[in-house]
């Protein structure tokens, strides 16, 4: 199943996209894609209601924006340097255990609206990954179980002001939680919908030209290592996001560095998760 939600900010509601990729409203279940749907068997729960209630829920035109797909999560935890090549080209040694980081939950928007360049915004950078959604608390998980506690996956361009990541004395949350920062979707796809999520292919053009081309099978650390490792230093919760790193092609590692301005249409997407574009604007 594909967990979708639609409208404008504010009003935004839940949906699912069907096989055939159309959308209904499903508003008629009761419950948002929220901390308390993940955790409470909701998946499940909605599976069942649209076996008798689908053709009843109400058809969502094409027109309609799509919003993120799921609501404000308690936390988006990230992976740094999670591809090789990737931290090859940041200069960067391989990291001995996965590299963490915080991206503000304020930074999210759905998967196609623009992203606003920030006031003072020199060198903002994208980044493709594979985010992971949470489904049942997860604390102090091994790996061999850490699958059980996933609700599902989405697309995520982890975008990065590198000015003010790097050179503002070492924080990186600073430059990743701008507003606009987290478009994630268009969809989540639920576990049972992605049969490898360390075996997918991902990509990323920038005004039609491919900069990143990669597979999840480059991951230093996989799925069930990274979900398991952050397990033990906190709790994750129903609907929290874990994005997973990026593959080498950013814009920090061209010569010289290439960063987004005004005008320029980012694309980006992932096997089985559907793809994204966001137009970028500058700060008004």
């Amino acid at each position: 199943m594909k967990l979708i939600r639609f409208g404008e900010p504010g009003n935004e509601r839940p949906g699912v996209q069907l096989p055939d990729g159309s959308r209904i409203d499903v508003s008629a279940f009761g419950q948002d894609y929220n901390e308390d749907f993940f955790g409470n068997h909701g998946i499940a729960g909605l599976e069942s209601w649209l076996k008798i209630n689908q053709d009843k829920c109400p058809k969502v035109d094409n027109s309609v924006r799509w919003a993120p797909p799921l609501t404000r999560p308690s936390k988006i935890v990230c992976v740094g340097l999670n591809y090789a090549q990737h931290a090859k080209e940041s200069g960067m040694a391989i990291p001995k255990e996965p590299v963490l980081f915080f991206k503000s939950t304020s930074a999210i928007v759905g998967p196609n609206d623009n992203l606003i360049l920030p006031k003072n915004s020199h060198k903002t950078d994208w980044e493709v990954e594979l985010a992971i959604v949470i489904g049942n608390k997860a604390s102090y998980v091994s790996e061999d179980q850490a699958l059980n506690h996933v609700a599902g996956y989405m697309l995520h361009n982890d975008y990065s002001e590198r000015s003010f990541q790097i050179e503002r004395e070492g924080q990186w949350c600073k430059g990743k939680g701008c507003d606009t920062f987290a478009p994630v979707g268009p969809f989540i796809a639920t576990k049972k919908e992605i049969k490898d999520p360390n075996n997918l292919d991902l990509w990323l053009k920038l005004n039609g030209e491919t900069v990143q081309q990669s597979s999840t099978s480059d991951f230093i650390f996989n799925v069930q290592q990274v979900v398991s490792y952050i397990s033990q230093f906190m709790s994750l919760l129903p609907g929290d996001i874990i994005s997973t790193g990026t593959p080498s092609g950013v814009g920090l590692g061209f010569n010289p560095p290439k960063y987004l301005k005004p005008g320029d249409v980012v694309e980006l997407g992932i096997e089985g998760l559907g793809v994204s574009k966001q137009h970028v604007k500058a700060y008004f």
